[in-house]
């Protein structure tokens, strides 16, 4: 049974950093990605990070290049997002998500290429 749970999210000013943590079990990492969501209050869930362990690369929502950076330590099954640079309109609720199988046609950040899903953090900008 895979379960995963997030933490790390908070309240900071615009142009802090935030790290967010994913912890995973009952998961295997090969051939598998993983990817960080965000939504906010009647927005749609939107894919800001996704890593391709089996390929060790990356995707980042274009909202975020050059901010924010997605990585995984194999050996403590963690996801992480690092969260540099913060601004207002990164206030969401964060969720991690993965799947055994790489997304399809390369759409990792489509909500429905993962099967699961942890119960998400919440990040606050203030500016």
């Amino acid at each position: 049974q895979v379960h995963l749970m997030e933490s790390g999210g908070g309240s900071v000013q615009a142009g802090g950093s935030l790290r967010l943590s994913c912890a995973a079990s009952g998961y295997t990492y090969s051939s598998a990605c993983m990817a960080w969501f965000r939504q906010a209050p009647g927005k749609e869930r939107e894919g800001v990070a996704a890593i391709y362990t089996g390929r060790s690369s990356t995707d980042y929502a274009d909202s975020v290049k050059g901010r924010f950076t997605i990585s995984q330590d194999n050996a403590k099954n963690t996801l992480y997002l690092q969260m540099n640079s913060l601004k207002p309109e990164d206030t969401a609720m964060y969720y991690c998500a993965a799947d055994h199988n790489p997304p399809y046609g390369g759409r990792w950040s489509s909500p429905y290429e993962y099967a699961y899903w942890g119960q998400g953090t919440q990040v606050t900008v203030s500016s």
